[in-house]
């Protein structure tokens, strides 16, 4: 397993980024919860609207809505995992989140590259797949790998998250993360990683896979998630619920506001796992920013994008999550 480095500590040595005090996370938390119980959040998946129902939320199936009473959202907060497993293919690469710990991954769902042999700027493919990773498995410095680094537009496109799978699976002996969209796939996400642990019981024990879900903003659980969600939670494969909020586009032009949202989006994520099985691993993520006004484009490389993600990762440390946020 490797060592991770620890971030954060009240120590003179090193350097950290505290935006929040506890009691500006405590009225974030408080504000979320109450848009979370007033407006609540859109579902579009029926199974989860009853998973939703049974938990004790409001569930209005004809507008597709769910409230969410605060005591369900704290409760589903308390039984997710403090620290999650991301196992490696080989037990040396394993990797332990949670609390302080820091590990660093490469970024992901690229569609063109320069050519590195003919400098063409062309679209991705899977072969492209298969090297980024390579090149990740063999730098020390990135503890997890973004399978899905690049988009294979070679392949059937139904299939192309079962493709960019197999490439990164078969080049790598780290932990990957990576998006099944389906139900259908996520159910061969499952087989395909208990295959390479020796059964769906060592999957559980260490997955060597965690799913991406991306709510969609604001304040909305696409059908696709939802599926995700549930299906990834009954399985035991960990789940990184990432908000994408664009502030001034698909959230409140204000930070604050849009760190609310965001933080809405993600619990109600979080919420829907725990119901569908109590103590599942989940990641709260983050890859939020603003949206760029003259190119209605979502940059990742702004001051504010690294403020929402400080922010973000303060308050997944304040409800004792682990985190996985954007950087740059």
């Amino acid at each position: 397993m490797k060592s991770s480095v620890i971030s954060g500590m009240n120590v003179i040595r090193g350097a950290g980024l505290n935006l929040l005090s506890q009691d500006d996370l405590y009225e974030i938390h408080l504000a979320t919860l109450e848009t979370m119980r007033e407006t609540g959040v859109e579902v579009e998946d029926d199974e989860a609207m009853d998973i939703f129902d049974g938990g004790g939320c409001t569930v209005d199936k004809k507008q597709k809505r769910v409230k969410f009473p605060p005591h369900v959202v704290e409760d589903a907060i308390r039984s997710a995992p403090s620290t999650i497993l991301l196992a490696g293919r080989s037990p040396k690469e394993d990797v332990v989140i949670g609390g302080k710990r820091v590990a660093f991954t490469n970024f992901g769902q690229a569609t063109m590259i320069i050519d590195p042999f003919t400098g063409e700027r062309r679209e991705t493919t899977k072969e492209d797949i298969a090297n980024v990773v390579l090149v990740c498995d063999a730098l020390s410095e990135v503890s997890v790998v973004e399978g899905k680094a690049l988009v294979a537009s070679d392949v059937t496109p139904k299939l192309e998250a079962l493709h960019a799978a197999e490439a990164s699976l078969t080049n790598t002996s780290k932990h990957c993360f990576g998006g099944p969209i389906t139900k259908e796939l996520t159910k061969l996400f499952v087989e395909m990683s208990a295959i390479i642990a020796g059964g769906r019981e060592k999957a559980k024990e260490r997955p060597i896979w965690t799913a991406f879900v991306c709510p969609s903003s604001p304040l909305g659980l696409s059908q696709s998630c939802s599926e995700v969600i549930v299906e990834a939670a009954s399985a035991g494969m960990p789940v990184n619920i990432l908000s994408m909020a664009m502030a001034g586009g698909t959230s409140t032009v204000t930070l604050a506001g849009t760190l609310i949202s965001h933080n809405a989006e993600v619990l109600a994520g979080i919420v829907l796992s725990q119901l569908a099985c109590k103590g599942a691993p989940v990641i709260y993520g983050s890859s939020t920013t603003i949206m760029d006004l003259k190119s209605a484009t979502a940059p990742v490389g702004c001051p504010e994008f690294g403020l929402i993600s400080a922010a973000a990762a303060q308050l997944a440390q304040y409800y004792h999550l682990p985190s996985y946020v954007g950087g740059t």
